[in-house]
């Protein structure tokens, strides 16, 4: 009986501490991860940092691709629980001003995910369908966020939940792209700006019409720079 017990608690204290390594592993990725660009990065730094073999690394993240996402999980998870504690019960399109204002406040983490983006665009690699499901699990949020908005009338009914979806993430991963490429350009401010037009344009109905779209020339103004602005 002692044997057996001494056999369960040195097999607990293993598993205890290949747990700790793991976790260890992965916020040692996460902080590659912050300090090197996605492209660059390598199973090798990680074990580096960690003072360990690449071997040992290996036997607990076979794959660097699964060690990636591990670490893409935590650093993402552990910033969306942030925002969503600060949100609260806000609106749909104040929980993404807050994943923008994030962004911005850390844009290391903007600078992975849409690194990220174009290899989940790419079938054949072998993180895309993981990539991928987690975007549609983001864009299924963001639509079914807008459907209760619409519910209890925080958002107009003449909006349809799928295209102001598609819509929003269209404009808070545009504006981030040209965060990166742009210094000039306040993220959170431009955020705003256009999240305002779009929510006039969810106020009206939508008329997919040609004549529609050349109605709304007429209040356009022309500047002496031959800008132009609505």
């Amino acid at each position: 009986m002692l044997e057996d017990t001494s056999a369960d608690t040195m097999a607990a204290a293993a598993a205890a501490a290949t747990l700790h390594l793991r976790i260890r592993i992965v916020g040692a990725t996460v902080d590659l991860l912050r300090d090197v660009p996605f492209h660059e990065a390598r199973a090798e730094h990680v074990a580096e940092r960690l003072d360990i073999s690449t071997h040992e690394l290996q036997q607990h993240f076979p794959s660097w691709d699964g060690l990636v996402l591990a670490a893409v999980d935590r650093w993402n998870g552990a910033r969306m629980d942030e925002v969503t504690r600060e949100v609260g019960d806000g609106s749909t399109v104040e929980l993404l001003r807050a994943i923008v204002a994030s962004n911005a406040d850390d844009p290391a983490l903007m600078r992975l995910l849409v690194a990220l983006l174009s290899v989940a665009g790419n079938p054949q690699h072998a993180m895309s369908n993981y990539l991928r499901s987690r975007y549609q699990l983001f864009f299924a949020q963001v639509k079914r966020g807008l459907e209760h908005d619409i519910a209890v009338g925080r958002a107009p009914h003449t909006m349809d939940p799928r295209r102001g979806a598609e819509q929003l993430i269209a404009l808070y991963e545009g504006l981030q792209l040209q965060a990166l490429l742009r210094s000039d350009l306040d993220l959170v401010a431009a955020f705003d700006r256009a999240v305002a037009r779009l929510e006039r344009g969810w106020m009206e109905r939508y008329e997919a019409t040609a004549q529609r779209r050349l109605s709304t020339w007429g209040d356009v103004s022309w500047s002496d720079d031959e800008t132009w602005s609505v």
